[in-house]
């Protein structure tokens, strides 16, 4: 059987309380992984690797357990306590992140970045499940959007305290740590960025689990069989093929973005490394959260006002739109116009993927939603997360042959993308307002 909270009812308070708390773990955890955004540079030089090495220890290595554990971690979501599985990934990707700041060489670096990723995976799986039960259907994209803003927040926060705190350090002499050996810079800014998670982890412990909604098809304390959940997907392959597909492909362009950006700018337009990680940090902050607010708050108005496949439309919109801005900004030649075509990147980078999320959760039943939401984040983390970056420096070091290159890898990436993208964003469209219908009757 099945543990389940013996709480009967969450109160609009509690709701909230765990929406904010879900939502402050989300940036801790994009802090972590994307910190090492603004150190390249200094990870480069002391490891004496390539673009494309870097950029395993960026995505591969960080997506590898995150990817792989989601799904079984979802299957416990479904059944036992998700604040529990939530506050122990927390403790595990903070300790991770903290031995990020003591490694010796490539091959540790790795494995740490593999147990970051290994906490990660218990987070928006369980958490997604949670929004579900506590907020009703009008106020899911708004509650998703709004947990969707620690991918701006965290995202952008990394590059400016990353950036800022590596510029700290570096002002001092490396300190001698006895038989941890030398701690430089670019390795006291993970540990200054891993340690505040723990505190997170404590907070969620406070909070009582929020209970299940019953769910159509079994009853909340059961979990359904792995063939029931499969036959399910398999009978509506259409329909999550072509959300999860489009979300996937454009996540390429989203995570090779985030990787690479700062980093254009530093190399190809010279600004200093503090200074690309503060403006680039402030961008993704603002408009990030401008483009994720935005998207959740468009599709909650169309939806009430009967536009069936409004999330269908928002991803579609994003997809035309956002092509414009991340082919010209890094062609652009000139270090302002790259930072100021920044804005739009970041906006319609982050405008899609809570739209996306709530449309799985609208045509998923209760009681494999939080399966279906680690396929969603399997498979834009398998082809953004894992792909993204290397992706860029694979046309960096593979094709153009030239680290001067960069800015040319990061505007063919989406014209390669889009195409696809939108075509599966289409596809979907019909057999969602069937499905939304169908659930609806």
């Amino acid at each position: 059987m099945s543990k389940q909270s013996t709480a009967t009812v969450y109160t609009a308070k509690q709701a909230n309380m765990a929406l904010v708390l879900l939502l402050l773990a989300y940036v801790l955890s994009f802090i972590d992984r994307n910190v090492m955004a603004v150190l390249i540079g200094p990870i480069r030089q002391d490891f004496d690797i390539s673009d494309f090495q870097y950029s395993l220890l960026h995505g591969f290595a960080f997506s590898m357990f995150y990817i792989a554990l989601g799904l079984p971690i979802a299957r416990l979501a479904d059944r036992y306590p998700r604040l529990n599985i939530i506050s122990i990934g927390i403790v595990v990707w903070s300790a991770m992140t903290v031995a990020c700041g003591l490694v010796k060489n490539f091959g540790t670096l790795f494995v740490a970045r593999m147990g970051v990723g290994v906490g990660e995976a218990a987070l928006s799986p369980a958490a997604f499940s949670i929004f579900s039960d506590i907020y009703s259907p009008e106020k899911l994209p708004k509650a998703t959007a709004v947990y969707s803003l620690g991918i701006t927040l965290g995202g952008g926060l990394a590059y400016i305290l990353g950036g800022a705190i590596y510029e700290y350090f570096v002002a001092f002499e490396p300190i001698q740590a006895g038989f941890l050996g030398e701690i430089k810079a670019w390795q006291l800014t993970f540990i200054a960025v891993g340690l505040p998670g723990f505190v997170v982890a404590l907070a969620l412990k406070l909070l009582p689990e929020p209970p299940r909604k019953q769910s159509e098809l079994t009853p909340a304390s059961t979990g359904l069989p792995l063939s029931e959940v499969w036959a399910f997907f398999k009978s509506n392959a259409r329909l999550y093929v072509g959300i999860i597909g489009s979300m996937s492909l454009m996540s390429v362009v989203g995570y090779g973005v985030m990787a690479w950006y700062p980093e254009m700018l530093i190399r190809i337009y010279g600004v200093y490394r503090s200074v690309a990680g503060t403006q680039f940090g402030t961008v993704f902050i603002i408009a990030g959260s401008i483009g994720t607010l935005a998207g959740g708050w468009i599709c909650s108005w169309l939806m009430q006002r009967g536009v069936i496949d409004a999330p269908l439309r928002i991803i579609v919109f994003v997809c035309v739109l956002w092509g414009i801005p991340v082919v010209y900004g890094p062609l652009s030649g000139h270090a302002d116009i790259a930072i100021a075509t920044s804005w739009a990147i970041v906006l319609f980078l982050n405008a899609y993927f809570g739209v996306g999320v709530t449309a799985v959760a609208l045509v998923t039943p209760n009681a494999m939603r939080a399966q279906a939401s680690a396929v969603l984040l399997f498979f834009t983390n398998l082809f953004g997360l894992a792909f993204g970056p290397s992706a860029v420096a694979m046309l960096t070091d593979f094709v153009f042959s030239d680290d001067a290159a960069l800015n040319a890898s990061l505007a063919l990436l989406p014209a390669l993308v889009f195409p696809p993208a939108l075509a599966l964003a289409l596809l979907a469209r019909k057999p969602y307002v069937r499905a939304v219908q169908t659930r609806s009757e």
